[in-house]
Order: C-alpha cells, then structure tokens, then sequence
C-alpha cells in the first residue's frame, strides 16, 4: 500500500479517536485533579469557567481575561504525542511509521481547530466561521457546556458525547443565554418564552 494512502487511514481513524481522547482529557483532566497533578484542573474548570459562564460573561468582557481563553503554548505538541502513543505498537506490528505519522497528525489538526473555534466562541467578531452552521451548533454545544459542566465535553467533534452518554442539545430550564448571531437558542423548546422585561 502506498505510504500515503496509509497516511490517510491513520489520519482518519485517529480523527475519530481524537473525540474520545479530547472527551476523557476533557472530563477526567480538565474537570477533576488527577492526584497532585491539578495544572489542567485549575486553569480550566476553576479559571476558565469562572470567568467565562453560560450568559453574557460566555463572550469576553474584560481583555485580561483573554490568556484564560487558550491553552498553554507548550499543551499542543505535549497532548499530540501523548495521545499517538497507542498507535506507535500498530506501527511497529505494521511495520509503517506513516501509521503514527497519520495519528499524531490528526490530533495536531485536531487540536488547532479546538484553540482556534474555543477562541472564536469566547471572542467573537463576525468572522466568516462564525456565520456557518456547524459553528453555530458547536458553540450552542459548547455554550450547554458551560451551563452544565458535566455535559458536552467535545468542543470539535461531539461523537464521544454522543456515545458516552453527555450529549446534552438543549437546556433543561431557562436561563440567561447570551444573544448573538454565532449562538444559538438553546433554551427548552417546551416553555414558552419569557416576557419581555421579566427577571
């Protein structure tokens, strides 16, 4: 087979994979300390979801709060080669590193589109991504995200949300959601809307 073409493959399955580890890092990581290792724990579910909750604090109020948008610079090339690390005994039983290459390539893409659409959801500006379907059902995903903390770990790919049992599409009560073009409504479709004025 063609190194490229086994490339592709690796790209592709490992794409898929990437939910799942992006929703394990997400919930088990990011949301809980690991033993002493808290790093992740308190820059995103103490900081970032403090500064940034489900009504109009979801979009950046204060400019000093825009390095608690991102990970950390050095968090891309360490997860990339954390999470390829399976594949590297199917690339050695294949005997084709283009398997871990296609891996740890995906969840580079991966990643940089997560930094890149988690930056655009918390400071929006019109961009033309924000004007396209799938980001707005993304962002209203990952809005309930921060309306439900346990909910809707992926912010690229919802497939681990929605075979884990965390896919959560719409509010279970209302609540202040903050209006804008690139968020959806995601309110319950069952009540009826609140008056205008009403508190």
């Amino acid at each position: 087979m063609h190194p490229f073409v086994i490339w592709l493959i690796a790209f592709a399955v490992w794409w898929f994979a990437s939910s799942f580890f992006e929703w394990t890092l997400h919930r088990y990581v990011m949301h809980r300390p690991v033993g002493s290792f808290d790093y992740p724990f308190k820059a995103h579910a103490v900081i970032h979801h403090h500064v940034f909750k489900a009504d109009h604090t979801y979009h950046l109020i204060n400019p000093a709060d825009r390095k608690t948008i991102p990970m950390a610079w050095w968090n891309g090339p360490v997860l990339a080669l954390i999470s390829a690390i399976p594949v590297m005994p199917v690339a050695y039983f294949l005997g084709s590193w283009m398997v871990y290459l296609g891996a740890l390539s995906a969840t580079a893409v991966y990643y940089c589109i997560y930094e890149y659409i988690h930056w655009c959801m918390h400071l929006p500006k019109s961009r033309r991504l924000e004007r396209s379907w799938f980001f707005r059902r993304l962002n209203g995903h990952h809005l309930l995200h921060h309306r439900y903390m346990h909910k809707n770990f992926n912010v690229v790919f919802p497939l681990a949300d929605m075979c884990l049992g965390t896919l959560r599409l719409r509010a279970s009560t209302r609540f202040a959601q903050p209006i804008c073009p690139a968020v959806p409504d995601v309110q319950p479709r069952d009540l009826a809307p609140e008056p205008v004025g009403a508190h």
